[in-house]
């Protein structure tokens, strides 16, 4: 039968017994035709889970042909050979067999006898990287190879397995750095042509073998991903968001495609892929209010399915960053439920961070904090990584302050002064230095004397006012030295963009609680944002502003 009729009939065939069928009303086919009844065996039976009929591969006409290429590997064709080897690396046919074993020994002799063209090059790339255990000094082979030919005639797909096979070999090693500076060269004016699935995998080698340098790539490939969110598989949005992370790269129109695809597809998207984009958010403090919806909306319906570890990729960031959904209410009810069934399930640190979280939105987990103050659950959190170190014990300290203070009538257990820290690290809440200076000036120029504020000042509970105002009965302004006839302490709170959500007004969750624990300490707390100040022209406006804001009556200045 003629090749080109042959391979026709062949793709217009949906299922395995049609192409047994076929296959068997043929008296005789060459090594290609084979190879290509294989490869579209594959594509009928193989779907994400596996293979659909495990039966497919005791078929007679399946055995025939598996057992040709098994003995006459030797006076196969280089197509026929390295498709047939790809089919049956697609079908998972075991590595270790003698039909595999044949295949691959005779695909090594003629690769290193240099017959491969460039194409039979990438189809053993491929079959190679697919194998569990893949042959690495094989794998080096064919890039070797590939550098000999003409890198600005390769295709995307020759690109694409080059990558990839450079990500398996060479992360430790930098003896393919020009080649990886030529591939990146080549690559970058082809970055508009590549599809969802390239794109992604070139995205995830560059990350592998850590191209930071590669801005311009890097840059493009986000911005073309922008466009194909709505393609990408679920494995490969993971890698292109492990991408944005990696590189620190941040793109608007890649966070209105995900919003916009979240609320569209999170029923049917994998938890680990949700938990992924919520990671994504958090690390790039934002707030999509989308996302965030959809995703309390889902832990709903389908808390009950997800693993601990996704449980808490759910809820986390909803703490860190300050944001309670529409469906609160039900959202916590769910969560309370869940742990009530499975809190032994999880992991020590997982739910010290889980139930954190919760109080920075004001969630108080009142069932659960007895667990966290016992001496068995600190010292396991001690016994596995990262121990008790100062961001664990900060969590703990502000745990045990959430239950002093915001719940009083707490009576369980406490957290014993020996796990508590004397201050709190604030990773994201360090001031502006930029900004405390502007009010600093405009406080001297207010008040007149340095003598009456401190900034940056140490409380006995564990929290740092950016800076402090004390004033007696009458309302007088006192000098910060003075200990004694203090009436009121005003914070004030001099909030820079690090403390906001990005692109928002929105403060972050560890924010949040300090000024709400600081109100409950008995401080009048008074915020100074950026967004308005940033446009305050000089000294003697900024002067007005901070009258208005922290005396908006009057104030008189001590004796």
């Amino acid at each position: 039968m003629d090749e080109q009729l042959f391979f026709e009939k062949l793709n217009s065939l949906c299922t395995s017994k049609e192409i047994f069928d076929f296959l068997s009303s043929l008296e005789v086919m060459s090594d290609t035709m084979a190879s290509g009844a294989l490869q579209r065996i594959s594509e009928v039976e193989m779907d994400d889970s596996g293979l659909k009929n495990p039966g497919v591969l005791e078929n007679e006409v399946f055995r025939a042909l598996c057992l040709q290429f098994e003995l006459e590997s030797s006076k196969l064709s280089n197509s026929g050979l390295l498709n047939a080897l790809q089919a049956l690396v697609m079908l998972r046919i075991d590595p270790q067999s003698t039909l595999m074993a044949s295949l691959l020994s005779e695909s090594e002799k003629r690769l290193g006898k240099g017959r491969l063209t460039v194409e039979n090059l990438c189809v053993l790339g491929e079959s190679l990287l697919e194998l569990e255990s893949p042959n690495c000094a094989m794998l080096e082979q064919i890039v070797n190879h590939m550098q000999e030919k003409d890198i600005e005639k390769w295709s995307p797909r020759e690109i694409v397995m080059v990558y990839k096979i450079l990500g398996v070999t060479a992360r430790e090693r930098k003896q393919y750095q020009n080649l990886l500076n030529k591939l990146n060269s080549v690559t970058l004016p082809a970055v508009s042509q590549l599809s969802p699935n390239f794109a992604s995998v070139i995205l995830n080698s560059l990350v592998v073998l850590r191209q930071t340098q590669t801005v311009a790539l890097v840059t493009a490939l986000c911005e073309h991903s922008a466009k194909h969110v709505p393609y990408f598989m679920d494995y490969e949005l993971v890698n292109v968001l492990d991408a944005f992370l990696y590189f620190g790269h941040r793109e608007q129109s890649f966070t209105e495609a995900l919003e916009m695809h979240i609320t569209k597809s999170i029923l049917t998207m994998h938890p680990q892929t949700v938990c992924k984009v919520m990671q994504y958010c958090c690390k790039k403090v934002i707030l999509s209010k989308p996302i965030f919806d959809a995703v309390a909306e889902s832990f709903i319906s389908s808390a009950d399915r997800l693993t601990t570890d996704q449980i808490a990729g759910y809820i986390i960031p909803f703490g860190t960053l300050n944001y309670l959904p529409p469906s609160a209410s039900s959202l916590f009810r769910k969560l309370e439920t869940v742990l009530h069934t499975r809190l032994s399930h999880f992991r020590p640190h997982t739910l010290l961070n889980l139930l954190h979280s919760c109080v920075l939105i004001q969630r108080y987990p009142l069932n659960f904090l007895p667990k966290i103050f016992r001496p068995y659950f600190l010292q396991k959190l001690q016994a596995q990584p990262p121990g008790l170190n100062r961001v664990v014990t900060s969590q703990l300290t502000q745990l045990f302050l959430t239950v002093t203070l915001d719940c009083p009538f707490y009576e369980g257990p406490k957290l014993l002064p020996k796990y508590q820290v004397k201050a709190f690290p604030m990773p994201h809440g360090s001031c502006d230095v930029h900004l405390l200076k502007r009010v600093k000036t405009g406080l001297l120029y207010l008040l007149k004397k340095r003598i009456y504020f401190a900034s940056e000042v140490s409380t006995p509970y564990f929290y740092a006012v950016d800076i402090e105002i004390k004033l007696d009965e009458d309302g007088f302004v006192l000098p910060v030295a003075q200990r004694e006839e203090i009436h009121r302490r005003i914070a004030l709170c001099v909030d820079g963009q690090n403390r906001f959500c990005a692109n928002s007004h929105n403060l972050l969750g560890e924010e949040a609680i300090k000024q709400r624990h600081l109100q409950l300490l008995g401080y009048e707390v008074v915020q100074i944002p950026f967004f308005e100040i940033e446009s305050i022209e000089n000294c003697r406006k900024m002067a007005e502003y901070l009258h208005k804001k922290i005396f908006p009556h009057t104030y008189r200045l001590g004796k």
